[in-house]
């Protein structure tokens, strides 16, 4: 799959393994960090657009925030508390006990196996949604922009935050094409 994928896409991939540095495997997390490290490409460009490139501080902390909640997003959150259980609080008493981050899986002083990330089933996803994003358009190659647009569709964190701040599907695809379309599903 990667034969196809520019040299943008490459940098965002291999960006993405340098983030996950002490996590159990690349999550689309990691991605979404690796495309606010870009400049000079389709992505980078769409997100300054959109008024990104200025507030990649607190895309950055709300990430970090997740990852703390153990990855729920903000939506599960607030289900949750709909059913009385204040995510917030838990997190509070597992760190008061274990340290801070306790429950973001992160894996501190654990080897690799192989000295090789592997990729978390949410970036796996992620980057087969890029591709057919791609191909969909009849683009020939993946860009770094095709992982942008993937992120901005598929459910969880990284889609929420992204949206939470401006960057939607429609929204990419007007900066970087001229035009609205249908949404990928």
């Amino acid at each position: 799959m990667f034969e196809r994928f520019t040299k943008d896409a490459r940098a965002v991939v291999m960006g993405a393994v340098e983030h996950a540095e002490g996590a159990g495997s690349v999550d689309a997390e990691h991605l979404l960090l690796a495309l606010l490290d870009r400049e000079a490409s389709r992505a980078s460009f769409a997100l300054a657009a959109l008024g990104l490139a200025e507030r990649g501080d607190a895309v950055r902390e709300a990430l970090g925030a997740a990852r703390r909640r153990a990855g729920l997003s903000q939506a599960d959150a607030e289900a949750l508390a709909g059913l009385g259980i204040d995510v917030s609080e838990i997190v509070a008493r597992v760190e008061e006990v274990h340290g801070v981050g306790a429950m973001s899986g992160d894996r501190k002083d654990k080897g690799w196996w192989s000295g090789r990330r592997s990729f978390g089933r949410g970036a796996k996803e992620i980057l087969e949604k890029a591709l057919r994003i791609a191909v969909a358009r009849r683009d020939r190659h993946v860009g770094d922009e095709h992982i942008l647009l993937a992120l901005t569709v598929r459910p969880g964190v990284p889609g929420e935050v992204l949206a939470d701040h401006g960057v939607t599907y429609d929204s990419v695809v007007r900066v970087l094409y001229g035009g609205g379309e249908a949404k990928a599903g």
